[in-house]
């Protein structure tokens, strides 16, 4: 299947409590986990995501184990996270998520925020 979207580009080591922070854990609903997704990087995040591809750096995902983290970048509307490498655990959440997660070494050389993507999944 090839998933095509925009790139919104992030940096090496985004963690769990960067991509959904822990006061926005007392809900388990994803809808409201995706309006505070990555909102410390960008407070306008979720409104750019629906139909994204994220492209990051070394061990995105990296720290505490909280499944809402893949739960909040998939309900945002991000179609697959692209990274350099990533942190195991997040990698297992997002799987069992449903969100595509593709480590690819060299990507963020390769791509800017905004270009037009496909990915192979």
């Amino acid at each position: 299947m090839i998933i095509e979207g925009k790139v919104i580009k992030l940096g090496d080591k985004i963690d769990t409590d960067v991509i959904i922070p822990a006061k926005y854990l007392k809900s388990t609903d994803p809808q409201y986990l995706a309006q505070h997704v990555l909102e410390s990087i960008d407070p306008e995040f979720h409104k750019k995501a629906q139909g994204a591809i994220i492209v990051a750096g070394k061990v995105f995902g990296m720290g505490s184990s909280r499944e809402q983290a893949a739960i909040a970048i998939k309900a945002a509307g991000v179609r697959v996270v692209v990274a350099e490498s990533f942190a195991r655990i997040f990698y297992r959440n997002a799987i069992n998520n449903g969100l595509p997660a593709i480590a690819c070494p060299g990507v963020t050389k390769e791509v800017e925020d905004g270009d037009l993507i496909s990915v192979n999944v």
